[in-house]
């Protein structure tokens, strides 16, 4: 017997890869508003794990979320097409675990420093009451609630959106731990994650008289499974072939196999020379050890320099292969010159290849639609091997706490695990 799963916000799977990964869960459905994305994501249940076309075609939905009645109880739309409804796709299958993150763009910092408002508007930021409106109806004895670090800060409307959230999820019966800084930040590299990316995990439970305990074990399970370094970004570049300027033909580089076959979704943006010279200039200067370009302030100089704009954020940034990449953003898909790749021969920012792998994305993950689709929902994932851990760490628990959990929780699942 596995355990039951709906993955909302589910975007390409980086959850769902993780948490299946593991054997031990079963996807019931998932659901997500962005096309390429549902597309890819049913392409990896049917070629990798084994549900069949019309399975998936059911239980993979592309809507949106916000509609929360007809998403449960079935649409006509013009734009998503039909579906039965996630009740009747559920059936009379009880709901073990319900994971996701809702869109964070609206709560990253990065955002709020874009938006004239602050994102104080940004409808955003509050998508978390559909995914409460989900666990209502399910009524799941665990859930799992993704998203980025700003929303520990982000004050939507003036009032703290991590008290709106507890608010909602204790007044429907759940209970999440009181100190999320302290205990739900999680910054990946830590985690076999080639990169850096702090993440906010809230672990939910029913309430009864052990939810505070199986909270609590499940941060300290998860801090055991901490490694002492970060995780560096040079395995993210191994046995690739390499991509190397060029001259030749209407495109800025190409790619050299040298026997090595080519993986999925490894093409190169196209660079114009100027760019192609700042590339080289930076990644020499580190591998050299000359350090000139490493600061902020010498990098809008060099910005300016190279291209007479002004600019308060430095643009530039050279992924060093000793350390964890810094975090692969959804905004990628616009320009990639915050992700240089290290080698000074290639100089070129990453494919989306080598943002997956940055992102732990197997390499037999197709990605789906255009370069900019596949770069935007491999920046909005969970990275899979973070998954699986989390994953992991609830199987454990659950497992742990098998004699000790009263009536209903997990029992009918454990008893059979």
């Amino acid at each position: 017997m596995k355990i039951n799963v709906i993955d909302l916000f589910a975007g390409c799977g980086g959850l769902t890869d993780g948490f299946l990964q593991t054997g031990h869960y079963e996807t019931l459905a998932s659901v997500d508003w962005e096309q390429p994305t549902v597309k890819t994501l049913k392409k990896r249940l049917l070629n990798k794990w084994g549900y069949d076309f019309d399975d998936v075609t059911d239980k993979i939905l592309y809507f949106d979320i916000q509609q929360t009645d007809k998403l449960l109880n079935g649409y006509d739309d013009p734009i998503y097409g039909n579906s039965k409804g996630l009740e009747n796709i559920v059936n009379s299958r009880k709901v073990n675990l319900i994971i996701g993150g809702p869109p964070c763009q609206a709560y990253s910092i990065a955002g709020r420093v874009r938006d004239k408002n602050g994102m104080q508007d940004d409808y955003r930021n509050y998508l978390f009451e559909s995914y409460v409106k989900m666990v209502t109806s399910f009524n799941p004895d665990f859930f799992v609630f993704e998203n980025v670090e700003g929303i520990l800060s982000a004050k939507p409307g003036g009032i703290s959106i991590v008290e709106r959230i507890k608010k909602a999820f204790d007044d429907i019966g759940y209970e999440i731990t009181d100190n999320l800084r302290k205990n739900a930040l999680f910054d990946t590299s830590f985690y076999n994650v080639p990169q850096k990316r702090k993440r906010v995990i809230i672990f939910g439970v029913k309430k009864n008289d052990n939810s505070t305990q199986l909270i609590n074990n499940f941060y300290s399970l998860m801090k055991l499974k901490k490694s002492i370094e970060p995780t560096p970004s040079k395995l993210a570049f191994e046995n690739l072939p390499k991509i190397y300027p060029s001259s030749i033909g209407k495109h800025s580089h190409e790619i050299k196999l040298n026997g090595i076959s080519l993986p999925k979704n490894h093409e190169p943006r196209m660079h114009s020379k100027r760019d192609i010279e700042i590339f080289k200039l930076l990644t020499q200067d580190i591998k050299n050890g000359i350090n000139k370009y490493i600061s902020s302030k010498a990098l809008i100089q060099l910005y300016k320099e190279k291209t007479g704009k002004e600019s308060k954020f430095h643009k530039y940034h050279v992924i060093r292969e000793d350390k964890p990449s810094n975090t692969i953003p959804a905004h990628l898909y616009k320009d990639g010159l915050r992700h240089i790749h290290p080698d000074p021969n290639q100089a070129r920012t990453i494919t989306v290849r080598e943002a997956a792998r940055l992102q732990t994305f197997d390499d037999d993950f197709e990605f789906l639609g255009s370069k900019g689709d596949q770069y935007k929902m491999i920046g909005n994932a969970v990275p899979p091997r973070f998954a699986k851990i989390i994953a992991e760490t609830i199987f454990e628990l659950f497992s742990k706490e098998k004699f000790e959990i009263k009536e209903g929780l997990f029992k009918h699942v454990l008893e059979k695990a």
